[in-house]
């Protein structure tokens, strides 16, 4: 073992905090080829109407100051591609932000929001310097994660309730593609239970 740190990024609600240590093994092969990976933008928000209308803002101002630089006299195409590349990345680093975490389909742009929110009161907690502080942020920090798992509640019950909807319309209109298709989307797999017999009977 090289190191070992605690990471306060941890979100559940709790006092404990996760220890990460750096380790030293020797590997049966040293891979000298790799792609570098890369990260995933959060395209959930363009289903809000506010985040949406501010990318297409954001992006309409750097592409004009982009396109001004194009109307230069001895611009070459791989220096194009590159102001064209930086233009959308920095507008997706601005207003959307990385995927950090896999988000089930149902998780509404709101509650994304909220647990941003609870992630900086976290911080806070961390961050704080005296008694009074910290016991202001945590108060706080009690208060949005409780607005947190009501927003997600919310949003599952409307999620399956929808879901419901679609499965009823289906079943009156014997759409029965779309509606085994809905089935296996709730997931609802499991095998029926069956009571256990004797064999002596």
């Amino acid at each position: 073992m090289e190191d070992g740190r605690t990471k306060r990024g941890a979100n559940i609600a709790s006092d404990h905090h996760l220890v990460v240590a750096k380790m030293k093994l020797k590997l049966k092969k040293h891979w000298t080829m790799g792609r570098t990976i890369s990260q995933k933008f959060n395209t959930d928000f363009f289903r809000e109407t506010a985040k949406l209308n501010k990318f297409k803002i954001v992006h309409s101002n750097r592409f004009q100051a982009f396109h001004d630089i194009l109307n230069r006299e001895g611009t070459i195409m791989e220096c194009n591609w590159e102001g064209i590349k930086e233009a959308i990345t920095s507008t997706c680093h601005e207003v959307l932000s990385h995927k950090k975490h896999h988000h089930k389909e149902w998780v509404t742009v709101d509650t994304l929001d909220k647990i941003q929110e609870r992630r900086n009161k976290k911080a806070a907690i961390n961050t704080s310097q005296t008694r009074a502080e910290k016991t202001k942020a945590q108060t706080e920090y009690t208060e949005i994660n409780k607005q947190v798992k009501r927003s997600i509640r919310t949003d599952k019950r409307k999620y399956v309730e929808d879901l419901a909807m679609t499965v009823e319309k289906d079943a009156r209109e014997g759409k029965v593609r779309q509606l085994c298709d809905t089935k296996k989307l709730a997931g609802n797999d499991r095998k029926p239970e069956r009571p256990v017999e004797s064999k002596t009977r």
